[in-house]
């Protein structure tokens, strides 16, 4: 083998070195976006140093969700609200979060004022008149069935 032929399967060799290498200093960010009709989940490697705000536009989130501004919506990593500026860590799942239709706490409130919880199961007052007209179809059955 010629000395040109060696060095220059040692550049080849050393350049597959230094991008795998590269590659392996890489982190895996998991990117989360849901409507109620639809949802993405998708993996994006990144450069160690990489923010929250970079990762949304390298993800490409929007491309899928042209109709979204995302510019506005809250951003969290496993339920945890985090800033645009935070530096992600590998293995990190990016959660975008759309604005609330309805405020939960207004919705409690209005529930107590009326005597119902969240997660009871159907309308107090409906199961309430349920209940009346099951009685009045027992009334009127006669007496010697």
């Amino acid at each position: 083998m010629h000395i040109a032929s060696v060095q220059k399967l040692f550049l080849v060799y050393g350049e597959m070195i230094n991008n795998q290498s590269n590659d392996e200093a890489l982190l895996t960010i998991e990117v989360v976006f849901a409507l109620p009709s639809r949802q993405e989940l998708m993996s994006v490697r990144v450069s160690p140093g990489t923010t929250a705000e970079m990762v949304m536009r390298q993800s490409a989130i929007s491309d899928l969700f042209p109709e979204e501004d995302f510019s506005d919506y809250q951003l969290g990593i496993w339920g945890k609200l985090v800033t645009r500026s935070y530096s992600l860590k590998d293995g990190d799942r990016l959660e975008v979060y759309r604005p609330l239709l309805i405020d939960p706490r207004e919705t409690r409130r209005t529930l107590a004022a009326d005597g119902r919880s969240m997660g009871q199961p159907g309308d107090k007052s409906t199961r309430e008149s349920e209940i009346a007209e099951e009685a009045k179809d027992l009334d009127s059955v006669p007496d010697h069935l």
